[in-house]
């Protein structure tokens, strides 16, 4: 082993998210409310060399935690080109890449101040529509203001 490398234990039962844009490892851990104090063991790696991504990346390993689908649909809207390995008795029982869904529900909050979906006493959930996948883009379906991925963060009703 170079003195370059570390050397980090597999995990036994969990999820790995490989893969994240480099820089978006704590927007993931945000989404997944993920702050130290839950007890979980969690490893995370920053601005690691990938050749998949042709440049850096970063990844998290998280023992005794599985993703739900709400989690997940969230964290393909910041890290787009993120992998999910599901981890039981130490094997990669599954690997699946995530996919920005058409329609995102109560997972974004809508910016516009005045849009239906953010008045209380309405009780609507916002619902947006993918625009564009590069750069992903969404837009309310109730007042068509837009989303950009940059802004994606700042919007999350996690």
């Amino acid at each position: 082993m170079s003195k370059k490398e570390l050397k980090v234990s597999r995990i036994k039962n969990g999820t790995v998210i490989d893969h994240i844009p480099a820089g978006r490892a704590m927007e993931v851990l945000r989404i997944l409310k993920i702050t130290g104090k839950e007890g979980f063991m969690v490893l995370i790696a920053m601005n690691v060399y990938s050749k998949k991504l042709k440049g850096k990346k970063d990844i998290i390993k998280i023992e005794g935690k599985f993703l739900s689908d709400k989690e997940t649909a969230a964290i393909s809207l910041v890290a787009p080109t993120a992998t999910i390995n599901i981890i039981k008795d130490g094997e990669v029982k599954e690997k699946k890449g995530v996919k920005a869904p058409t329609l995102v529900e109560g997972i974004l909050k809508c910016p516009n101040p005045v849009c239906v979906s953010r008045i209380e006493r309405e009780n609507i959930s916002s619902k947006f529509i993918k625009v564009s996948e590069n750069p992903l883009t969404y837009k309310c379906v109730y007042c068509g203001t837009r989303i950009e991925e940059s802004d994606i963060p700042k919007y999350l009703n996690m």
